[in-house]
């Protein structure tokens, strides 16, 4: 019998099965990855470094999204939020993996190059270096609470009794239906960008 002319394990397809995993049941084991593709599990840890291993290349994976090309744009402040819209984007279509992710370091070089133009492009806009991890964090704390939030039910107030809480039910009444997280997230981008933007040396 001849040899298989397509790999049974590679890397792709372990890293396409723990994501398949993560968005089922929020996280993932490398022995059910093995029997879902039905491996044995040293032959997994053949093709990858454990556990953390593959937690970096689902990072790589879902980062591939977010379009590091946005960074290259100016002004500054338009390249952040073109940048925040595209990542927040691509979290969204994995909300489960963001608790996966957001609880371990970040090695995976391609990630860690859009890091690198982040940081580029706020200290060419005049941002003081000790400022700089702040604005990002600050920035990934809004775009993956956002990504969270769009996972979330449309309507997540249920009032049994109006009367009870009647200017929360006006409020919600006053709400247009639809969209409820992108008009959140922007009127976050805009008060965050806002803020950001007296911070730069000489603004």
């Amino acid at each position: 019998m001849g040899r298989p002319h397509k790999p049974l394990l590679d890397r792709v397809r372990i890293t396409t099965t723990a994501l398949e995993l993560v968005d089922e049941q929020g996280d993932f084991s490398v022995p059910q990855i093995a029997r879902r593709l039905g491996v044995q599990t040293a032959s997994v840890y053949h093709h990858v470094d454990g556990r953390d291993g593959i937690v970096e290349l689902l990072r790589e994976r879902i980062c591939a999204a977010i379009d590091g090309g946005t960074l290259d744009g100016r002004p500054w402040d338009a390249a952040v939020a073109a940048w925040a819209r595209s990542y927040r984007a691509a979290f969204a279509a994995h909300p489960k993996a963001i608790p996966l992710l957001t609880t371990s370091p970040v090695r995976a070089p391609r990630v860690l190059e859009q890091y690198e133009k982040a940081v580029a492009l706020l200290l060419d806009a005049g941002f003081a270096l000790p400022d700089v991890m702040p604005v990002i964090i600050a920035l990934e704390n809004l775009v993956l609470g956002s990504a969270l939030d769009m996972a979330a039910p449309e309507a997540m107030w249920e009032l049994a009794d109006d009367t009870a809480t009647p200017r929360l039910a006006r409020a919600l009444a006053a709400f247009p239906e639809g969209g409820r997280t992108d008009t959140a997230f922007e009127l976050a981008l805009a008060g965050y960008l806002t803020h950001i933007r007296g911070m730069p040396d000489g603004a």
